[in-house]
């Protein structure tokens, strides 16, 4: 009971500063940001969140229970939803993009200047994007189409996938699983044709290996080696 008190007063909170800021701000409806409007942010609890092409956002928009759509050219800064998946059109800009309980799709020739991450959801990244920081998750498959991570890709349980010339500047990490997590299946990492993992692929888990005889990693450590790895020469395994 206490500890909903408390996550009860903490919503109440923020809910008040956000509402006292000029941002276009709810509790029980969706807001939409039309089509090359400029707006200094958005907020609503219980309400999904579009932001229509071209449009010009400087402040954050966010959602406690619902979805974010950012349609092609618009830029923001932080788009971020608790309960709620993000969607995000070709050419966009965004500071940063984060969900707990949804996924990430992110289509081509978008430029992320941070991170992008999720808990309990599958990422996305199309050709030609970049993220500029870290990308990861904790449950959910990863799928870089041919796009750029500046920084790390990480998960726990969820399968990993580098096609069409992905670049990882950093390192891939497969972290050991805890807890209820721990019962969950063998991830499946397949490093495409042409991609790259400039940093290593480090294990903490056994996984289903699968590298491109095309691919360039800087090597396989933890639980595995590159003698474990299985080579192939087709698009896929």
């Amino acid at each position: 009971m206490t500890k909903t008190l408390n996550r009860n007063a903490v919503l109440t909170v923020l809910i008040s500063l956000l509402l006292a800021v000029p941002v276009q701000a709810s509790v029980n409806k969706s807001i939409t940001i039309d089509a090359g409007e400029s707006s200094d942010g958005a907020f609503t609890v219980n309400g999904k969140i579009s932001v229509g092409a071209g449009a010009t956002v400087s402040g954050d928009v966010t959602s406690v229970n619902g979805s974010i759509r950012i349609d092609e050219g618009a830029t923001v800064a932080d788009a971020e939803t608790v309960n709620g998946g993000l969607r995000v059109a070709n050419k966009v800009r965004s500071r940063s993009l984060s969900t707990v309980n949804g996924s990430i799709e992110v289509e081509d020739d978008v430029l992320v200047d941070g991170a992008v991450t999720a808990v309990n959801g599958r990422i996305t990244i199309g050709g030609g994007s970049k993220v500029a920081k870290d990308l990861g998750n904790v449950n959910g498959d990863i799928e870089l189409e041919g796009g750029e991570v500046g920084g790390d890709v990480s998960t726990a349980n969820g399968d990993v996938e580098l096609a069409d010339g992905a670049v990882i500047m950093g390192d891939l990490i497969i972290e050991k699983p805890s807890g209820w997590n721990s019962s969950k299946g063998t991830p499946r990492i397949v490093i495409g044709p042409g991609s790259r993992v400039e940093g290593v692929i480090r294990l903490e888990r056994k996984v289903k290996l699968y590298i491109s005889e095309s691919a360039e990693v800087g090597g396989v450590e933890g639980e595995m080696s590159m003698d474990d790895a299985v080579r192939f020469s087709g698009k896929r395994p």
